[in-house]
């Protein structure tokens, strides 16, 4: 399975017709990953018709409604349909707090176990990793403690050229050592360099997230040369005071936090309901950097 984001929900605050509160799954090495979970979530995973059986962990930016009002639904649902598979929700202080009342109430003799990882927000860091992925916390610049989220793939393994392994009769035993990087020693004592034996391994993917916040450069550095990056265009620059005083980012602000990192995309998400064109802010942030698109509910992007 390639690399996917899923966009589930693409608005701010206020519901629209187009555009639920924020949500997102990033599908990566055939795991899935979900970044913050708005209202109706569960209802756009339905519409879209997603297979969730490989969702482990979400992870939750801040505490405001947009972002985490359709946790508690989504886990009741899991119940529902007799989920086993343990679930682990990261998000920042005070979220088991929260949310552990309201599984007591609403999600009594669930079938798995929900665990909460709470982390800071106020400083850069790793909060999980796997085999295939580390990601790391990026702090931002809001109302209430909010982090994004960095996902960066972990270096893959090289590509064994069969015919060499073949011609120097390398046992089985040896080629994870070897995808791995290691040389090959023959039974008469010769190395054969890794090189001869394989070929690079696939690029890795980077993606950054990055909503809620007010435009702020300190997060240039931790985003740097990353290869997609969402961030949140709330206003446009017509509204830049309204986007200061509520700390938020206009399209404009976005596309120049885009050009600063060097990123390679961006997509622009969280968009005030005044905008029933959103069309206005996708241009406004191409006069800045042109390799940008929309997010848009349901749809799919592949990485």
């Amino acid at each position: 399975m390639s690399a996917r984001l899923i966009i589930l929900g693409a608005g701010s605050a206020l519901p629209t017709r187009n555009n639920f509160p924020t949500s997102q799954i990033l599908e990566l090495r055939e795991k899935q990953y979900m970044i913050d979970c708005g209202e109706g979530t569960q209802i756009r995973m339905r519409q879209m018709g997603l297979k969730i059986n490989r969702l482990g962990h979400i992870f939750i930016s801040h505490l405001h409604g947009d972002h985490c009002f359709g946790l508690i639904g989504l886990i009741s649902s899991f119940g529902m349909l007799n989920r086993t598979a343990d679930l682990y929700v990261h998000g920042p202080a005070g979220i088991a707090t929260l949310f552990e009342p309201q599984l007591r109430f609403f999600c009594e003799n669930l079938s798995f176990n929900v665990f909460f990882d709470e982390f800071h927000t106020n400083k850069h860091g790793l909060i999980y990793e796997d085999r295939s992925v580390e990601v790391f916390s990026i702090p931002l610049k809001h109302r209430v403690p909010c982090s994004g989220f960095l996902f960066r793939e972990k270096i893959k393994e090289c590509h064994i050229i069969r015919e060499m392994i073949d011609y120097y009769q390398v046992p089985l035993s040896h080629i994870n050592l070897i995808k791995k990087g290691a040389d090959f020693i023959t039974k008469e004592g010769e190395t054969i360099p890794n090189q001869v034996l394989t070929t690079d391994p696939d690029k890795t993917l980077s993606y950054a997230y990055c909503s809620d916040t007010a435009y702020s450069e300190k997060i240039i550095p931790w985003i740097r040369g990353v290869d997609w990056l969402y961030h949140e265009a709330t206003f446009s620059r017509t509204e830049a005071v309204r986007a200061k005083i509520t700390m938020h980012s206009t399209a404009e602000q976005a596309a120049s936090i885009a050009l600063k990192a060097g990123a390679a995309n961006l997509i622009l998400g969280h968009f005030s309901a005044r905008y029933s064109n959103q069309q206005m802010l996708l241009q406004e942030a191409r006069t800045i950097f042109d390799n940008t698109v929309l997010a848009e509910d349901m749809k799919t992007f592949e990485l």
